[in-house]
C-alpha cells in the first residue's frame, strides 16, 4: 500500500510538472518545487525522494514531452505520399527546427541533457532513428556505415545550429530565428551532407 502511494505521488509529480512546463513555456526556470508539490498535492520532500532534485524531475518531464514529438515526427515521415524522399526530409527538418526555436527552453534542456548523459534511448537517438529511413531513401546507394554516419552528422548539425544560433548570426549573418533564413540554410545543409 505504501509503495503504491509513492508511485502515485511520483506520477502526480511528473504529470503536474509536465503541465507546468507546458503552461510556463519559456519560463521553465520559474517553476518551483513548492508550486509543483502544492499542485500535485504531495509533500515537498517527495521531489528529492523520487528524482534527486527539481532539475532532474524537469529533465525527465522534458524527455517525455520530446519523446511524444519525436514519435509524431516518425508518423509524419511515413505520410506525405506525394513528396519525394528529399522533400519529406526537408519538411521533417523544417518542422524539427521550427519546434526547437518555438520551444526554446525545453529543447535546450533536452539537447543539453542528452549531451551530458547520452543514452541509446535518449531524444537525440530517437530523432536519429526517425531521420534514418528518410536519409536512406534519399541515398539508397550509401552503405550502412555511411548512412548512419551522415544521418548522425545531420542531427548533430541541427542541434548545434539551434544551440549556437546567436554565434551563427554573428559569424555568418544568418538569423536562424527567422523561418525563411532557417529553411534556406537547412536545405543547403541537406544538399551538403547528402551530396544531392
Amino acid at each position: 500500500m505504501f509503495k503504491e502511494g509513492l508511485m502515485d505521488s511520483k506520477e502526480a509529480l511528473i504529470r503536474t510538472t509536465t503541465e507546468l512546463i507546458n503552461e510556463k513555456g519559456e519560463q521553465v526556470d520559474e517553476i518551483t518545487v513548492r508550486e509543483i508539490c502544492k499542485r500535485a498535492n504531495v509533500g515537498l520532500g517527495l521531489v528529492n525522494y523520487h528524482f534527486g532534485n527539481k532539475d532532474k524531475l524537469i529533465e525527465l518531464c522534458v524527455e517525455r514531452i520530446i519523446n511524444g514529438i519525436v514519435d509524431n515526427f516518425r508518423s509524419i515521415q511515413e505520410k506525405n505520399y506525394g513528396l519525394t524522399p528529399f522533400e519529406k526530409l526537408t519538411h521533417l527538418g523544417n518542422m524539427t527546427l521550427a519546434f526547437l526555436f518555438e520551444h526554446y527552453a525545453i529543447s535546450r534542456i533536452s539537447i543539453l541533457s542528452d549531451m551530458e548523459k547520452p543514452r541509446e534511448d535518449d531524444n537525440t537517438h530517437r530523432t536519429y532513428l526517425a531521420y534514418l529511413p528518410l536519409v536512406s531513401a534519399c541515398r539508397p546507394d550509401w552503405d550502412e556505415s555511411t548512412l548512419r554516419r551522415k544521418t548522425f552528422c545531420l542531427i548533430v548539425t541541427m542541434q548545434q545550429l539551434f544551440l549556437r544560433h546567436k554565434v551563427f548570426l554573428s559569424a555568418y549573418g544568418i538569423d536562424l530565428t527567422k523561418e525563411k533564413e532557417r529553411e534556406a540554410l537547412h536545405e543547403q545543409i541537406l544538399h551538403d551532407i547528402l551530396g544531392v
